[in-house]
C-alpha cells in the first residue's frame, strides 16, 4: 500500500513538472531521456562510428569503429557553412546549458559562459533570421560549421555540396567556431568572417579566427536534431574552438541575405551525445 503510494505521488509530480515544462514551451526532461534511449537502442550492436556532438573537456569515449582522419582543412575544399541556433558543442567557453528546448532542436544547445554588456545586449530591432523559431537575438549563441571535403566541389548549398559524381565518400573534416551575438557595430563582422576564396588550388574560408585556442580535435559524425534517436552514418574529423568570439548581430542579419550557402536561418542542435558507446576517445 506504501508502495502504491509513493507511486501515486511520483506520478502526480512528473505530470506536474512535465505540465510545467509545457506550459513554459519546454520538453520535459522525460522527452530527452526518452531520445537518448532510443538513440541507445538504434544503434547498439549495428556498428555505428562515434557521433556528435560531445563535451570536448572530456577525452573519454568507448566507441573503437576506425577510420582515417581527414586531412587539414587547408588541404580540402571548403564546401559548405551554416550554424547552430546554440552550441551543438559543451566546452571551452560555452558551458551554460540552455534548457531542453522544444525536444526538436530549438531553444536548446549550450551558451556562452561569460558576461555581456547592457549595451551588447540591447535589442536589435527585429528577430535575426526568424523562420517560425522565434529567430536570433543579442546574446544568442551560435556554433558555426565551416565544412571541407576532400571531393573536387565548389561551395554550395547543403553538405549535398560536400559530395560530387566523381566522390560520394569523401573524408569531410569540420573546423567549428562558436560565436556570441552582441548588438556593437565594433565586434566582428560575420560577412567577413565567412568569406570564403581560392587559396593555393582549394576553396577555403580565409578568415576562420586563429586566436580562440588550440582544437580540439576528434573523430565523429554529423549533426543535427534529426540524429536525436538515430546514428548518423557520416564519419567527420571535427576540430573545436574553446573559445567564443562576439560577432555583430547586424552582419549575421546581412550575412543571411546574401550568402552562397542559401542559409537563412539557425539549424537546431542535437542532443550532446552522453552514451560513451557512441563516443571516440580523444587523444
Amino acid at each position: 500500500m506504501k508502495l502504491k503510494s509513493t507511486f501515486v505521488l511520483s506520478a502526480t509530480a512528473l505530470l506536474m513538472t512535465t505540465s510545467l515544462a509545457l506550459a513554459e514551451g519546454m520538453a520535459a526532461d522525460t522527452v530527452i531521456a526518452s531520445q537518448r534511449a532510443a538513440l541507445a537502442e538504434n544503434t547498439a550492436g549495428k556498428g555505428f562510428g562515434p557521433q556528435s556532438p560531445r563535451n570536448i573537456d572530456t577525452v573519454a569515449g568507448n566507441n573503437d569503429r576506425v577510420f582515417a582522419e581527414a586531412p587539414a582543412y587547408t588541404e580540402m575544399n571548403l564546401c559548405n557553412i551554416h550554424f547552430h541556433d546554440g552550441a551543438e558543442h559543451q566546452g571551452g567557453e560555452f558551458t551554460l546549458f540552455a534548457g531542453n528546448g522544444d525536444g526538436a532542436g530549438f531553444g536548446t544547445g549550450f551558451k556562452y559562459a561569460g558576461n555581456l554588456t547592457e549595451a551588447e545586449l540591447a535589442p536589435f530591432g527585429k528577430a535575426v533570421g526568424d523562420k517560425g523559431h522565434g529567430g536570433l537575438v543579442s546574446g544568442d549563441t551560435i556554433e558555426v560549421h565551416y565544412v571541407h571535403t576532400t571531393a573536387q566541389v565548389t561551395p554550395g548549398p547543403t553538405l549535398g555540396a560536400c559530395l560530387s559524381e566523381a566522390i560520394s565518400n569523401p573524408q569531410l573534416r569540420v573546423e567549428t567556431q562558436v560565436y556570441v551575438l552582441v548588438n556593437d557595430p565594433a565586434a566582428a563582422d560575420f560577412v567577413a568572417l565567412t568569406a570564403h576564396d581560392v587559396v593555393d588550388g582549394v576553396h577555403q574560408a580565409i578568415n576562420i579566427p586563429a586566436n580562440t585556442g588550440t582544437p580540439v580535435q576528434y573523430e565523429g559524425s554529423t549533426t543535427g536534431p534529426g540524429y536525436n534517436e538515430v546514428g548518423s552514418p557520416l564519419q567527420v574529423s571535427w576540430s573545436v574552438r574553446p573559445q567564443v568570439v562576439k560577432v555583430n548581430i547586424a552582419s549575421v542579419d546581412a550575412w543571411f541575405q546574401n550568402n552562397v550557402f542559401g542559409e537563412d536561418h539557425a539549424h537546431g542542435v542535437r542532443n550532446l551525445v552522453e552514451n560513451p558507446d557512441l563516443l571516440s576517445p580523444i587523444n
